[in-house]
């Protein structure tokens, strides 16, 4: 098991042992796990990933590809837009979502507000900058 998989299964575990709960650096942060899976090893994974509530629509999050600011999408994001759809672990629920890309001026407004309320994230699109921009998902409950 990789650091990085060994890192995602202990937030995975906090999270189902604390009702969608984690400490440390997400600590009160909204989480989601996302479930996927690979699209050329078709093996599921799970992922934590933050996540913005839609002000308007409870059954719509956003979730942002940032990869902390790397230079590359998250493989994630690909398994994910490729099909279309998904099942995510938020707080005690699991559900199926629809997947979507926000685009344009919603995409900015959605991120630029996710930056606003955790600082990381505009670091993250620094790094990225010219590079390439970070992709911002809806996940809507279907």
């Amino acid at each position: 098991m990789s650091d990085n998989e060994d890192w995602n299964a202990k937030i995975i575990a906090e999270f189902r042992a604390n009702e969608g709960r984690v400490g440390g650096d997400f600590e009160g942060a909204p989480l989601v796990l996302l479930h996927h899976r690979g699209r050329k090893t078709g093996r599921e994974v799970v992922n934590p990933v933050m996540y913005l509530p839609d002000e308007q629509d409870p059954d719509t999050i956003y979730v942002f590809a940032t990869l902390a600011g790397a230079p590359k999408n998250p493989a994630w994001f690909h398994n994910l837009t490729a099909a279309g759809d998904a099942e995510i672990e938020r707080g005690t629920e699991s559900y199926r979502v629809a997947v979507t890309e926000v685009t344009g001026p919603d995409r900015d407004r959605i991120y630029a507000e996710q930056a606003r309320r955790y600082p990381g994230f505009a670091e993250y699109e620094e790094r990225a900058r010219g590079i390439r921009t970070i992709p911002v998902l809806a996940l809507r409950r279907i």
